[in-house]
């Protein structure tokens, strides 16, 4: 892919301005504020678009720093690419109220959708954060960010897997993640929901069971009072039976202990007894009858104040035989309906407890979850261990393409680069394992460049053109020529912006041509 194009139509302090690129090394020469960086920007924004900043981090973001300096709302500019033998055009407006993007096919007039994926299609792949960490290096910004090591990885367990770099590791880790947590959280709110269930169990049972104590009180109660009623009325009736209850107790008035007909018939029986029987025998017939008569008048004495004292006569003048009746019909019923209440509250209880020893045992409904989230935690440790194996195979590849860049560019002082999972990053000389950290700056940033351009091989199917805004200020001479030759030699399209003359003048010592614009 190439750049053929850049129309800047009101962009920064552009206006109108068109650019044209050729093949190879593009040199685009200006001073100290001439719009260097307003160009490489406009690029960026070309390919993936511009977002405003909300709030405070909208005064000093992109979008902000490089608006119109005049006709602000007229904000937008075109790019025309050249990719698998087409020309291609973008158009963007980037003004906040009409924004639009379009992609146009000028060879055959294909109307393409960016929303779709067709510029990032064929743009190789290559997402915002893998180009600016790759074939767009940002005038000082020369070390990549740690997004890129997230890349790289997406990249090795993707491609040594599938052969292609389209599923992205991090968001299916990520979203398994997420899955994960949507399991626990719904196992986490099953969980509370059967304690909430159970404590709401557990206090309806307490009710219940206190039902159940008190019926049972209740009714204990009751069959004491029946059986207190049960006695009474036996004794009454015994009392109403007795044997010395005879006509004459019926007469007798209430109040009474002798009734006089009494005392008449024990003088008549004891006057027969003295005239019909013969002498001497009625006087001694007649002496016992009388002695018998005392001793019935003495027990009628005393079963007479016995019963002033009975609690039954008393009771017996207070309560009817009907009142008597209806009351123990009523226990009765109260009884038969505390007993059936009981039962029933029983059997309720029995429910409780047997749906509390329901919620003990395990559910197939948390069977289930707890299953799927075993599943997603089995699906990320596979991809863990599948990523570090293909990563460490990646790593290998990524040192040797590393290497090969650093020993070019520095005229084999350093022979081989060792980067780590994390892009750490580390240097051999001449047998000597070399920090970065103890390195000169220059060398770093040609550290850094290595590492890009060996990054960008991997992370990118289609050949993009290298953009560098004055990235060879810590060069010198002989490892800036190396590094040039190299692009001269590996990449098809390189875009150089730059202060200095220095490169124009080495590139053309070296017999590279190159299209020199001015800005």
């Amino acid at each position: 892919m190439k750049i053929r194009e850049l129309i800047l139509k009101n962009f920064g302090k552009f206006t109108d301005r068109h650019i044209q690129l050729d093949d190879g090394i593009n040199i685009l020469y200006g001073e100290n504020e001439s719009g260097k960086s307003t160009i490489h920007t406009f690029i960026r924004g070309m390919f993936y678009g511009m977002e405003r900043g909300r709030g405070r981090a909208a005064v000093n973001d992109t979008y902000s720093i490089y608006e119109p300096w005049e006709n602000s709302n007229f904000y937008s500019g075109s790019l025309r690419f050249e990719s698998g033998g087409k020309v291609f055009r973008i158009d963007r407006n980037f003004d906040r109220y009409s924004k639009k993007a379009e992609l146009i096919c000028e060879d055959d007039g294909e109307l393409l959708s960016i929303e779709e994926g067709d510029l990032e299609m064929l743009l190789g792949g290559l997402r915002a954060e893998s180009y600016d960490n790759t074939v767009s290096v940002q005038q000082l910004k020369v070390q990549t960010s740690q997004s890129l090591a997230g890349e790289l990885r997406n990249y090795a367990t993707n491609y040594y897997t599938s052969g292609t770099a389209g599923i992205d590791l991090e968001s299916a880790m990520k979203k398994l993640q997420e899955k994960k947590k949507e399991q626990e959280h719904t196992i986490k709110d099953a969980l509370i929901q059967r304690q909430q269930k159970r404590e709401y169990i557990e206090q309806e049972a307490s009710y219940v069971w206190r039902d159940v104590h008190r019926l049972e009180c209740e009714a204990a109660n009751i069959d004491e009072e029946l059986k207190h009623r049960r006695e009474r009325e036996k004794s009454e009736d015994e009392y109403r039976e007795e044997p010395n209850k005879r006509v004459v107790d019926e007469l007798r008035p209430s109040k009474w202990r002798i009734h006089p007909i009494e005392i008449i018939v024990f003088a008549v029986i004891i006057a027969l007894a003295f005239v019909i029987i013969s002498k001497p025998w009625n006087y001694l017939v007649s002496i016992v009858i009388f002695l018998l008569c005392l001793i019935y008048v003495w027990n009628r004495m005393k079963v007479g104040k016995k019963q002033e004292k009975t609690p039954p006569e008393l009771i017996l003048e207070e309560i009817t035989p009907e009142e008597e009746k209806i009351s123990l019909e009523q226990l009765e019923w109260e009884r038969i309906h505390l007993r059936a209440e009981l039962k029933e509250k029983k059997i309720q209880y029995e429910n409780l407890q047997e749906q509390l020893a329901e919620l003990d045992e395990v559910g197939q409904e948390f069977r289930e979850n707890d299953r799927k989230c075993q599943a997603i935690q089995l699906a990320m440790d596979r991809l863990q261990e599948l990523s570090e194996t293909m990563q460490k195979k990646m790593k290998k590849e990524l040192d040797e393409k590393a290497s090969e860049i650093i020993s070019q560019i520095t005229d084999g002082k350093y022979e081989k680069l060792l980067i780590d999972e994390n892009l750490h990053i580390s240097l051999m000389s001449h047998g000597r394992r070399v920090d970065i950290e103890q390195v000169s700056r220059g060398t770093v940033e040609q550290i850094y460049f290595a590492l890009r351009m060996s990054a960008g091989s991997f992370l990118q199917e289609e050949d993009l053109p290298v953009i560098l805004d004055d990235t060879f200020a810590y060069y010198d001479d002989e490892r800036l020529m190396e590094t040039l030759r190299w692009l001269a030699d590996h990449k098809s399209q390189v875009l150089i912006f730059t202060c200095q003359k220095r490169e124009e003048q080495l590139l053309k010592e070296m017999g590279i041509e190159i299209k020199r614009e001015e800005i």
